[in-house]
């Protein structure tokens, strides 16, 4: 990056935090606060940077951020498609295409996200890549935000890597999978002909998983819409949730939130979720 563009970098950030309030991004207003905009350590603390890190990209300093750390202030920031571009561009960094773990996240879809704070959320492609997570969904299902390739999808481990299953019990594994297939196959007929991305994620499972190509070659068609889970958590044991979803105009993405299945004791257990924290799953290879 040259120092132009650093420069134009700060001050574009600068420009955007200074138009958000707090309560646009679920942050209280607090008594002292002199200007509308955010502070510059909550839009770090939002974007999972350290403060001193961003403080040097508003001065128009520091090293270039990553595709991964644009695309964490885009959404810290609450920018629009063409806003994002914008910053990947100044970031002298490829602006991605739709469907991978920098892609644009709608803003309002991300304002639900956070009114949703009170219960497991997240937003993820129609493949199964996750976008983003708040931290109940991460303390229920791991963080998926270090994958990348084509791991990022969460079908695409469930097929490939034995250990992205221990989310599910044993007996629910034949369900899932004929369920992840169809929801792929309507994912796919839904994209434009033109497009690639589904196209490689489904030769590839098909060269891989014998599973998969059998489950395949049924044609079975179908969106997951309002589904009922039976997930395994590492501390708390089982839990059964309702699994409600949200898509957007386009059917590229959706919001997902959890809810307990009445009668179930689930309830008590999502309430502390908040208590045990986060969890990990398998650690991405790069």
């Amino acid at each position: 990056m040259t120092a132009a563009r650093h420069r134009e970098l700060g001050a574009f950030l600068r420009s955007r935090r200074e138009r958000i309030r707090p309560a646009d991004v679920g942050l209280p207003a607090g008594p002292r606060r002199r200007v509308p905009g955010l502070r510059r350590e909550e839009v770090a603390q939002l974007a999972g940077a350290s403060v001193d890190y961003y403080n040097e990209l508003e001065r128009g300093a520091g090293s270039q951020p990553s595709e991964q750390m644009i695309a964490s202030l885009a959404r810290a920031l609450r920018l629009s498609a063409d806003e994002r571009d914008y910053l990947f561009r100044l970031a002298d960094r490829p602006v991605p295409v739709q469907g991978g773990p920098a892609s644009h996240v709608h803003p309002g879809m991300l304002d639900l996200l956070d009114r949703l704070a009170s219960t497991p959320a997240q937003v993820i492609t129609d493949l199964h890549v996750t976008l983003v997570q708040n931290l109940l969904a991460v303390a229920l299902l791991g963080d998926h935000s270090g994958f990348r390739g084509p791991r990022a999808s969460f079908v695409h481990r469930w097929f490939t890597e034995p250990d992205a299953r221990r989310l599910y019990p044993e007996s629910d594994h034949e369900a899932q999978s004929r369920a992840f297939v169809a929801d792929l196959r309507a994912a796919s007929a839904r994209r434009d002909a033109k497009d690639t991305e589904a196209a490689s994620m489904i030769r590839s499972l098909l060269g891989t998983s014998p599973e998969f190509a059998a489950l395949w070659a049924d044609h079975d068609v179908a969106f997951r819409r309002d589904d009922r889970k039976r997930l395994i958590h590492p501390t708390l044991g089982l839990i059964e949730v309702n699994c409600l979803n949200l898509f957007s105009e386009d059917g590229r993405q959706r919001l997902l939130w959890f809810t307990p299945v009445a009668g179930t004791g689930s309830s008590g257990l999502l309430d502390l979720l908040a208590v045990v924290g986060t969890q990990n799953v398998v650690e991405p290879t790069p």
